[in-house]
């Protein structure tokens, strides 16, 4: 991997800064040095965010230094936004049938099986949505009266936290995410009083405590010195899949929880529909996060070469698609002119559609590690072509360009059935 004298001149200078100050959320910092060969973080707000396309808009543009942010990003749909209505309009996008079809997932299992969604923040639309959403794809109702739908507080009762659009909308995704893989699972919302790492953390907590089968995350942060004492006390559940998403911004920061051993860090791919193939066809997302951490160390069963702490990501799904419409989402709590139909896209929609597939094919506990698709690797495929937009450092390298094997924004490719899962 190559990277350029300036990048490696701030690598150096920030090594000092990172490993002598506190973290960012108050927590003790920790004593373990840098994982040796890895180039220190770059600590900004700004470092997360990806260009934004014409009409693009950041669901999270608020997160301050030492929160987490959420990784969703939107845009109106044409004859989508603003309908209230579920009329049967053509709306482009994602749709439930075109996952299904593209990852040859089974219409039927995961009955029983508990996908927890941590967000911060409230969003009291988010059962009225999720159900339009259902209704439309006509995947059958998830309500709380029927028990299919569940929302808590960060402490597992009803006392919400104060309502966030930005992070609504990241709920609204959440939810129909894991409806279009698995529509028999059952969804466990839990909120987050804020986007603290503590906050969240609890809430992760929360989800396990209160039987969620396996969490999706599709939010994060850029390491810092201490991460390890959110990893321990927040995310280690031997026995339930942590899902999170690796970061929308190409080959950059680290970012916590996706760079965690003990979770599965999840890329993004572009997924089209080819009529003249008459097939989907599929190749690495522009902004698809990939990074090496600088503070874990490179797990036992990740074999790549030219990172010496833990690579992101290890396996990917569709984050965009549909010419660029991306995955339909339906939400009601966006500001009026924007609400209704919209294309989300980003690793927030390849997280949840991973945790839904892992709810539909019902082994969660068996496959909590994320060491277990790269031990299962027939129900992959391996994704090739495109890389990240955001890579000038990278200079071609497997880290930010989608090769033939394991590389960086896709992991070792994308579902096709749930022999991986």
């Amino acid at each position: 991997m190559r990277f350029n004298a300036r990048r490696a001149l701030v690598a150096a200078v920030l090594a000092g800064l990172v490993l002598s100050g506190t973290t960012a959320t108050g927590a003790q910092a920790s004593s373990s040095p840098r994982v040796a060969g890895t180039s220190a973080v770059t600590p900004t707000e700004s470092s997360w965010r990806p260009k934004l396309a014409p009409g693009e808009h950041h669901a999270c543009s608020t997160a301050k230094k030492g929160q987490f942010h959420c990784l969703a990003r939107w845009q109106p749909v044409a004859g989508g936004s603003g309908t209230l209505s579920t009329a049967a309009v053509k709306l482009k996008g994602l749709t439930p049938e075109d996952i299904r079809k593209a990852y040859k997932l089974p219409t039927k299992g995961g009955k029983g099986q508990v996908v927890g969604i941590v967000v911060a923040y409230d969003n009291p639309k988010i059962e009225a949505d999720l159900n339009v959403y259902r209704k439309k794809f006509k995947l059958g109702t998830c309500t709380t009266a029927s028990k299919c739908f569940r929302k808590v507080d960060q402490r597992g009762g009803k006392k919400y936290p104060v309502g966030d659009q930005g992070w609504g909308m990241e709920a609204a995704l959440d939810t129909q995410a894991v409806s279009a893989t698995c529509r028999s699972c059952r969804i466990l919302l839990v909120e987050a009083d804020s986007p603290t790492g503590e906050d969240i953390g609890a809430a992760v907590n929360t989800a396990v405590r209160l039987g969620a089968d396996v969490v999706s995350n599709s939010y994060g942060m850029v390491e810092f010195n201490g991460i390890e004492t959110l990893n321990k006390k927040y995310y280690t559940h031997p026995k339930v899949p942590l899902i999170a998403s690796s970061g929308d911004a190409g080959f950059q920061d680290p970012e916590f929880p996706a760079s965690s051993p003990r979770v599965w860090s999840i890329g993004a791919t572009d997924l089209n529909y080819s009529a003249k193939k008459k097939a989907y066809t599929e190749k690495a997302a522009s902004f698809s996060g990939s990074n090496c951490s600088a503070w874990f160390a490179k797990p036992s069963w990740q074999k790549d070469k030219n990172c010496a702490g833990r690579t992101s990501a290890d396996i990917s799904a569709a984050g965009d698609g549909a010419g660029g419409a991306g995955f339909l989402v339906y939400d009601s709590y966006l500001p009026k002119s924007s609400r209704g139909w919209i294309g989300a896209s980003g690793t927030s929609v390849s997280a949840p559609l991973v945790a839904g597939m892992i709810g539909l094919a019902g082994n969660a506990a068996k496959v909590a590690s994320p060491s277990y698709p790269y031990k299962h690797k027939t129900g992959l495929k391996d994704v090739i072509g495109g890389s990240n937009a955001f890579s000038a450092d990278c200079g071609g390298d497997y880290l930010c360009t989608a090769v033939k094997g394991y590389d960086g924004p896709t992991g070792l490719g994308s579902p096709r059935g749930l022999k991986s899962l």
